[in-house]
């Protein structure tokens, strides 16, 4: 997925609105932005031991997640994505970006899936060589120098945003959120995303997902008071300005393939059929997924 982003190293670096009258949340937030420098500094494995694992193993495919909440966050919830991943590829490689996951006490999160062979590791992100010639270089140094407001929203969950731009610009491969259950194997996808509404007989979409994004957009249009503005929304207005044009490859799928179920039905999807028709329609939406030998609900959800 990570294929259709540009090459952005040759393009002008963006400029970045300072005013000498800072907000006060800039100035509360500066000793967290200069730590972020020291961090990726100290931080100088993450290069090293990615490149061990997509080389010594054969990942088919590559997949990311990103965590920025403490570990003990990681719940039940987060452990069945990692089972759907791994049971729709069972060859698949997953990286964990998070500094919280990669500790001694977060590590035995993801032991079980380790114990039982499959590969996943965490790794603490080092933005710097992460952001390294892309223009996410330039928008972070600026952020580092006070140079970006970065707004109401969390930094974050916005740095959280573009970080998945730029894993996927750098190694390529599938970046899904945590609360995602795969149902079915992606090996047959390329360059797609997904739509999460349209109208059906016109084709026309209003709102894409953002399971593919792009880092230009991110740097040149950030906005850190807007919700979902750096995220959700953004690979829509890319799209939208892209669409028919021959230089890009990417099909947009229809909201059923990667939202087999509207949100407010997803509680019936985790509940015992009650008669014949919500049997068929949990057996409809669910595509009666086979569960790989290796993994034991029980195992794995005891950690």
């Amino acid at each position: 997925m990570g294929q259709i982003f540009t090459n952005t190293t040759s393009l002008s670096t963006p400029k970045y609105a300072s005013s000498k009258k800072q907000p006060r949340k800039l100035k509360r937030l500066k000793p967290k932005i200069r730590n972020l420098s020291l961090e990726s500094q100290s931080i100088t494995q993450f290069s090293s031991r990615i490149k061990e694992l997509f080389s010594s193993s054969k990942c088919k495919p590559r997949f990311f997640m990103t965590w920025i909440s403490l570990f003990d966050s990681f719940s039940e919830r987060e452990m069945f994505t990692v089972e759907s991943l791994f049971n729709s590829h069972h060859n698949a490689c997953l990286v964990v970006v998070s500094k919280t996951i990669d500790s001694k006490r977060g590590s035995e999160i993801l032991k079980p899936f380790q114990e039982m062979g499959f590969k996943v590791m965490a790794i603490s992100p080092d933005f710097d060589y992460i952001f390294k010639n892309t223009h996410a270089e330039a928008w972070f140094n600026s952020l580092k120098k006070g140079n970006v407001n970065p707004g109401e929203i969390s930094l974050g969950q916005n740095l959280s945003n573009l970080l998945r731009l730029a894993l996927l610009y750098k190694f390529g491969g599938i970046y899904i959120d945590t609360d995602v259950l795969i149902l079915k194997s992606f090996s047959n996808l390329r360059n797609v995303i997904g739509a999460q509404t349209m109208d059906l007989k016109t084709g026309n979409w209003s709102r894409l997902n953002n399971a593919v994004l792009f880092i230009e957009e991110f740097a040149l249009t950030f906005d850190g008071n807007k919700w979902g503005h750096n995220g959700p929304y953004l690979v829509s207005r890319v799209v939208s300005r892209l669409s028919g044009g021959e230089e890009f490859n990417f099909t947009i799928l229809p909201p059923s393939a990667f939202y087999p179920m509207d949100w407010s039905r997803i509680q019936s999807f985790f509940r015992a059929p009650f008669d014949e028709l919500h049997f068929k329609w949990l057996v409809g939406k669910s595509g009666r997924p086979k569960i790989h030998p290796k993994l034991n609900p029980k195992k794995t959800l005891a950690a």
